[in-house]
């Protein structure tokens, strides 16, 4: 498998941008988050607890299907969130806060573990902070109408789920941390030539 890095964050943090910027640079294979195909996902925000467990499981196969594709690429891959936050980061979060019963989530974790075991972790994580007010201001920015309705407690919770997931797997994984608080992503051309080289740099010393 040749290099793959993942471009994780929070609803709105700048993933697929950071990722179409790669891609634009290095001319990296881009996967990006199907949320566009997600059938479910109009539903599941107007009604959350009806709709996760459904939700989930589409993002779910999709993310491993591309998983698959991504190990035996013979260029480098990035990958515009991954299969690893789909489960500890929206599906545990749905979870804590009694959006997914503990059927259905003890069913997603079996078939997240199965599906797990056969997948490479990537080369690196490149996670992309910011705090909730900073997220709000991007998604509302962006304006999909099946956001509209996102709250904050649920980014905070999110972000929380991220922190502690980013801290757990930095012991064994190749991570790099970014703060996107003060900078625009599409305007920064300084900003983003140090990311580039923060990359590279973490790629070649990994």
């Amino acid at each position: 498998m040749s290099n793959f890095i993942a471009v994780a964050g929070n609803i709105g943090v700048g993933k697929t941008t950071v990722s179409t910027l790669l891609h634009e640079r290095f001319g990296w294979r881009v996967f990006y988050e199907p949320e566009a195909r997600n059938p479910y996902l109009e539903d599941f925000y107007q009604e959350m607890q009806r709709w996760a467990y459904h939700s989930q499981i589409f993002f779910l196969t999709q993310r491993f299907k591309d998983h698959l594709q991504i190990q035996k690429s013979r260029t480098p891959c990035v990958q515009d969130r991954t299969i690893y936050e789909d489960a500890e980061i929206f599906a545990e979060n749905l979870f804590q806060r009694e959006l997914m019963s503990s059927r259905d989530y003890e069913s997603y974790r079996d078939l997240y573990e199965a599906m797990v075991r056969a997948l490479k972790k990537p080369s690196l994580v490149v996670y992309l902070k910011a705090s909730t007010w900073t997220l709000i201001s991007r998604i509302r920015k962006r304006g999909r109408s099946y956001e509209r309705n996102i709250d904050k407690e649920y980014l905070a919770q999110l972000n929380i789920n991220y922190d502690r997931w980013i801290a757990k797997i930095s012991k064994s994984w190749n991570v790099l941390e970014i703060d996107t608080d003060n900078c625009d992503i599409n305007q920064d051309s300084e900003w983003l030539e140090e990311i580039f080289e923060k990359i590279k740099k973490k790629l070649n010393h990994e």
